[in-house]
């Protein structure tokens, strides 16, 4: 028998749409079809100059926005050759974290409401609006921030801000303990997930999975550490990593890795140092509004740099960075314009959806949603 599962089916996640052959309820083909997302983001990218661009990539991964952007920012500040201020790497990796939580919350809750736990959403959702509001205050935006530019940061951080977060991170991890007393040790969210969606480590490495898919399965591999970025290399944390491969250990390992992401907002907090938010140069950041008063060549720096863009010499890079859903990363080309020549985003979610097949078969139906839930799909970065 063959069924369509989506796009309108409520645990697909937006816009998925499988075409599932069945033996019974045994699952023995998953075709998926993707596209219906698309919006030529990558073209219209080359149409765009870079500080134009970078709205674009809050709305790839809409669940995890500023972490787009740092991949984004990364590779334009690697072409054109600057290193931006401590206080900006620190603020950035912030708030990269603060992501990171607010990723796994919409994970980890949507994949228990999909398997059937509905309270866990609702618990979660509470400390998710907090996030927003953390957004908001520092960028003026909830969800597409907008604020990980090329250079540094849009702005320093508000007066009570880090106080906030701070005050926040304390009482988080009594919100984590409360969703796991209700599902970690629960016997049938254990027999939903247990031995469901096994995919082997080598399979892993030969798919080309990443992040939690690949974490799950045994292999010790983060971006973050691996090659580190803003201020990864001044901070602590472990990387969580399953035995089996099953759904169950990537629920594990995305838990704990938002106790780790907590480990380093404290740190950040406690390290973050005082200067500058942006490098001290008007070809690549817009002066401030102050010395525009001031000063006309502040005035037409501006002007120039929102009319014509940055010029970015000539030359290519590939820029990873550990999204919450894997590894994200950015080709950038560039040909010595305001432009970029080309843009290629290697989203993590496409990797992961194309094996679907491998991974469901011979699964029930009722257990394709598990794994989907636990591939943690969103569809504007699938579909670009």
């Amino acid at each position: 028998m063959n069924i369509n599962f989506g796009p309108n089916h409520p645990a697909a996640h937006g816009v998925l749409r499988l075409m599932l052959e069945l033996e019974g309820e045994v699952i023995t083909k998953a075709v998926p079809h993707i596209g219906l997302l698309h919006r030529a983001t990558e073209k219209l990218i080359e149409h765009k100059t870079y500080t134009q661009a970078l709205p674009y990539f809050d709305r790839l991964d809409y669940v995890s926005m500023m972490i787009n952007e740092q991949a984004f920012a990364l590779a334009t500040e690697k072409l054109l050759g600057i290193d931006i201020p401590p206080r900006a790497k620190f603020i950035r990796t912030m708030f990269a974290e603060l992501t990171r939580i607010q990723n796994h919350i919409m994970g980890l809750t949507t994949h228990a409401l999909d398997v059937g736990a509905m309270t866990p959403f609702f618990w979660m959702f509470e400390e998710r609006e907090k996030l927003f509001e953390f957004s908001e205050r520092a960028s003026g935006a909830r969800m597409h921030a907008n604020y990980v530019r090329p250079g540094g940061v849009a702005w320093d951080l508000p007066i009570g801000l880090m106080d906030d977060i701070y005050d926040w991170a304390v009482k988080f991890p009594a919100r984590i303990d409360e969703m796991e007393d209700v599902l970690t040790g629960n016997r049938i969210w254990k027999s939903r997930l247990i031995d469901i969606g096994i995919v082997h480590a080598q399979d892993a490495l030969d798919w080309g999975f990443s992040g939690v898919m690949l974490r799950g399965s045994g292999i010790k591999w983060d971006v973050r550490k691996a090659q580190p970025y803003d201020a990864y290399d001044q901070v602590e944390f472990d990387v969580p990593v399953g035995t089996k491969g099953d759904c169950y250990d990537r629920y594990i390992c995305r838990v704990e890795e938002m106790r780790q992401s907590l480990n380093i907002i404290y740190q950040c907090l406690n390290k973050m140092p005082t200067g500058e938010i942006k490098v001290d140069d008007h070809k690549v950041v817009p002066p401030s509004r102050s010395l525009m008063k001031d000063s006309m060549e502040a005035l037409i720096h501006h002007f120039k740099f929102f009319t014509e863009g940055v010029a970015v010499p000539p030359g290519a890079c590939y820029v990873p960075v550990e999204a919450p859903k894997g590894e994200f990363g950015v080709y950038l080309v560039a040909d010595g314009t305001s432009k970029p020549y080309r843009c290629y985003i290697r989203a993590p979610g496409f990797a992961h959806l194309a094996k679907i097949h491998d991974v469901a078969y011979m699964s029930l139906i009722a257990d394709v949603v598990a794994i989907i839930g636990t591939m943690d799909l969103v569809f504007g970065e699938v579909d670009r």
